[in-house]
């Protein structure tokens, strides 16, 4: 199995998890763990908003990776603090779980493509984050993509048992 297959794989998984946690109505007023990092604790919608934005986000800072990569790392990416993240999460958070579900679910179909058509060179690609520095495509598509969305599921499942 390729590395994209594999990823392809924990994709679908991770897609069938969100689709069954977006189809139940769980407890809106429960909030996640504290993020590790920087401690910040989410409520449903605010989960599912930084679903429907993350994903054509990083895909688009893959792309340019993928895409202007030579010998040197490629600059991409935010930090999480970033306002225009941030503004998202406060702007969406409040919209039906089906709308943000429906934005989630596109941007999970545009990743399978991504990574259908990404060829072993592209794979090999490096970026250089802002705070993390020089990453693999690899790195990049576990953490701000594939792994990002599991993450996130972790989430929604903490959140369904209760918070």
């Amino acid at each position: 199995m390729s590395e994209a297959d594999d990823f392809l794989r924990r994709l679908d998984a991770v897609e069938d998890r969100l689709a069954g946690h977006a189809a139940s109505a769980g407890d809106k007023n429960a909030l996640t763990s504290a993020d590790p990092g920087i401690g910040e604790r989410w409520e449903a919608g605010q989960v599912w908003a930084h679903l429907a934005e993350f994903i054509p986000y990083w895909i688009d800072q893959l792309e340019t990776v993928s895409s202007r990569y030579t010998d040197e790392p490629v600059p991409f990416g935010r930090t999480k603090n970033d306002a225009g993240r941030l503004a998202a999460i406060e702007r969406d958070r409040s919209q039906p779980t089906t709308v943000l579900w429906s934005e989630t679910h596109s941007g999970v179909e545009s990743l399978r493509q991504f990574l259908r058509g990404i060829d072993g060179i592209a794979l090999h690609a490096r970026g250089l984050h802002p705070s993390r520095g020089v990453m693999t495509m690899s790195r990049m598509l576990d953490e701000f993509l594939v792994g990002h969305l599991e993450q996130h599921a972790d989430q929604l499942d903490e959140l369904a048992r209760g918070g």
